[in-house]
């Protein structure tokens, strides 16, 4: 295709990246048939110019491979512009890579020396001091129930009474045969005397004394046998009102008036009566603090044992250490413990599961730390310290104990040394701090 005279425009700007243009000279019917275009690619100051012309006004192939040709070059043109182009302020972006990162907040606090109680956490349960099943010491039917269930009661009270009429007959009977039987036994001495007269005037016998005398020490053990007989029906008839043998609370009655109850039965339990107070609490504790439990057991004051609720901070109880069992246990390497408790109210209950915290000395002039300053780390404990040059070292330390939210340094802290309670998540060994106002630790 022969194409009519034609001419650029002005060039554009050398900051365009790329750009169209469209010119034509001639007849205005050529300016209808002719486009030309004008594509601009490289970066300022290295300009490309590349110049298409295609005849608007012919349709057919030619002219759609001429436009998908210019879109193509253009698109490239523009891609190369962004790679090549100079990045904006390279020194700006040097400086900014080479800024250090801004100092973080934290707040520290001074360790401090105080005396700091050697203590032991386990977990125990309360256990009574004593626990009785009530039963009944004879063959009967109970005649009435005296208390109800759950009812506190002290030792010697009333729970129960058997039918007594029967035993009762049976001490009347006893008691009659005693006075009937030591009136025999005032015969047989008067006999005996008798006998004694006539054989000292020689007008008795030795033979009829001899049976005076048999006689009487016969009338005299029958009446010592009615005598025991009648003291133990008495003892029986005392069974038949049953009393509390200790103090305590009762638990479910399974016996009520009109049952029959028997010695023999191994289901004649009437109720049970559980002591609340003093009750104990048994726990463990590892084998390597035997000598620790051993020197707080031999102290001039028992070691205090204090029992909190299952899981909570909430304290139920303070008791005494009162008892080390005589072995440690191989399997589980722990030593028996037991700690009595006057548990006045009642709030340690039997079978209840309790936190034990238990005192089994005293740590003098520990350093001391809040509990929040304790970080734990892969290789154990540390607190990050801040030094003199506004930055801060992770260092590793031993923990002596961790309670009641101080934490008792053994090694690898100083006293007045600067410890961060707030903000360590921010931190890393060597990280910038901006430092608050240092506290004092208190215990």
């Amino acid at each position: 295709m022969v194409l009519p005279p034609y001419q650029a425009t002005d060039p554009t700007p050398a900051s365009a990246p790329c750009c169209f243009k469209m010119t034509a000279q001639g007849s205005p019917r050529s300016i209808k048939h002719y486009q030309e275009f004008m594509l601009r690619t490289g970066a300022p100051g290295r300009p490309a110019v590349r110049w298409l012309v295609v005849d608007s006004a012919a349709p057919g192939p030619s002219m759609k491979r001429y436009a998908i040709i210019a879109l193509l070059l253009a698109v490239a043109a523009f891609a190369a512009y962004r790679v090549i182009r100079p990045q904006d302020g390279p020194e700006q972006a040097h400086a900014e890579r080479r800024a250090d990162p801004p100092a973080s907040p934290v707040t520290t606090v001074l360790a401090s020396r105080a005396d700091v109680p050697v203590t032991r956490r386990s977990i125990g349960f309360a256990e009574p001091v004593a626990i009785v099943a009530v039963k009944s010491r004879l063959d009967g039917v109970i005649a009435d129930q005296h208390v109800k269930e759950g009812q506190e009661v002290k030792q010697g009270d009333l729970l129960f009474t058997l039918d007594d009429r029967e035993l009762k007959a049976q001490v009347a009977r006893d008691e009659a045969n005693v006075e009937r039987d030591k009136a025999t036994v005032a015969q047989k001495r008067a006999d005996l005397a008798r006998q004694k007269s006539l054989v000292d005037k020689g007008a008795g016998t030795q033979q009829a004394l001899d049976q005076a005398t048999a006689d009487e020490a016969v009338a005299t053990a029958v009446v010592k046998a009615d005598e025991a007989t009648l003291a133990l029906d008495r003892v029986r008839l005392g069974y038949t009102t049953i009393t509390a043998p200790i103090s305590g609370r009762l638990g479910a009655i399974t016996a009520t008036p009109g049952n029959a109850v028997r010695v023999n039965d191994a289901n004649s339990n009437l109720v049970t009566v559980t002591q609340l107070a003093p009750i104990r609490v048994t726990f463990t504790l590892p084998e390597r603090d035997l000598t620790l439990v051993q020197a707080a057991a031999k102290g001039q004051t028992p070691a205090k044992v204090t029992a909190f609720a299952s899981g909570t901070r909430e304290e139920l109880a303070t008791g005494d250490l009162s008892f080390i069992d005589s072995a440690v246990d191989i399997p589980s390497g722990t030593v028996s413990v037991k700690a009595l408790f006057t548990n006045e109210p009642h709030r340690l209950w039997p079978g209840q599961y309790v936190d034990v915290v238990i005192q089994l000395g005293m740590m003098p002039g520990s350093v001391t730390v809040p509990s929040v300053a304790l970080q734990e780390g892969q290789k154990g404990p540390f607190v990050y310290v801040a030094k003199g040059d506004d930055t801060v070292e992770a260092r590793p330390v031993k923990v002596a104990s961790n309670e009641n939210g101080v934490v008792a340094i053994a090694s690898g802290l100083s006293q007045d040394e600067k410890v961060v309670t707030e903000g360590q998540s921010r931190l890393a060994p060597g990280a910038k701090i901006r430092l608050a106002a240092p506290q004092t630790s208190k215990p």
